[in-house]
C-alpha cells in the first residue's frame, strides 16, 4: 500500500508536467487533470490538498534535479570556469527535457494563481545566481580570475543568457532548444567575462 503511494503521486505530476508541455496557453483545472490521470478530483486531493501543492512539488523536483547534479559538478570539477559551463549546460538540458516545468520556473503556467507560488517559482533562479555567483568568488580567491566589472555584474550575465534562453525555449512552443548551439554561444558568454587579477 506504501508503495503505491509514491507511484500515484508521481503520475499526478508527471501528468501535469505532460499537460503543461502539449497544452501551453491552457490554464490546468483538476477535473482536466484528474480525467488525465483516470482518477477522480477527490483522489488527486488525497495525494495533494491543493493544486498550489502539485504546482510546488514540481519546482521540488526541479530544485532537487538541478541543485543535487550542481553539488556534483563543484565536487568533480576544480577549474571554476568548467564548473561555470557544466552548471549552465545542466540547467539548459534540463530544460529542454522538461519543457513542461520550464513553464512553471518561468512563471507562464501559474499566471492566473497565487502570487505566493509564482514566489515560490522565482526562488530557483534566485538560488542558481546564487550558485552562480559563489563559483565566480571562488575563481577570484583560487585562480585569480576576476569578474569584470563585479562578481553580481558576472553572475546578472550568465543568468540572462540562461533565462533568456529558456524564456525563449517556451517561447517557441519548445522547438527553440536552449542547448543548440551551446558551445559556441559560451565561448561569446564568456569572452569578456573574466579580467586576469
Amino acid at each position: 500500500m506504501t508503495d503505491s503511494k509514491p507511484s500515484r503521486k508521481e503520475s499526478i505530476l508527471q501528468a501535469l508536467a505532460e499537460m503543461l508541455e502539449n497544452d501551453p496557453g491552457a490554464r490546468i483545472t483538476t477535473a482536466g487533470l484528474a480525467k488525465a490521470v483516470g482518477v477522480t478530483e477527490a483522489a488527486l486531493y488525497r495525494h495533494f490538498p491543493s493544486k498550489r501543492k502539485m504546482f510546488e512539488a514540481l519546482i521540488e523536483f526541479a530544485e532537487d534535479t538541478v541543485f543535487s547534479r550542481c553539488q556534483v559538478i563543484l565536487q568533480e570539477e576544480q577549474d571554476v570556469r568548467v564548473r561555470l559551463q557544466q552548471l549552465t549546460r545542466l540547467v539548459l538540458i534540463f530544460g529542454e527535457r522538461n519543457p513542461g516545468l520550464c513553464r512553471v520556473l518561468t512563471g507562464e503556467a501559474l499566471v492566473g494563481e497565487n502570487e505566493a507560488l509564482r514566489k515560490r517559482a522565482s526562488q530557483f533562479f534566485e538560488r542558481l545566481e546564487t550558485e552562480i555567483r559563489q563559483i565566480l568568488k571562488e575563481g577570484e580567491i583560487r585562480q585569480g580570475l576576476r569578474p569584470h566589472p563585479s562578481v553580481i555584474r558576472g553572475a546578472d550575465w550568465v543568468m540572462t543568457f540562461i533565462e533568456g534562453r529558456i524564456q525563449r525555449f517556451t517561447r517557441s512552443g519548445f522547438s527553440r532548444l536552449p542547448s543548440a548551439e551551446i558551445e559556441a554561444q559560451w565561448q561569446m558568454l564568456v569572452r569578456d567575462l573574466w579580467v586576469a587579477g
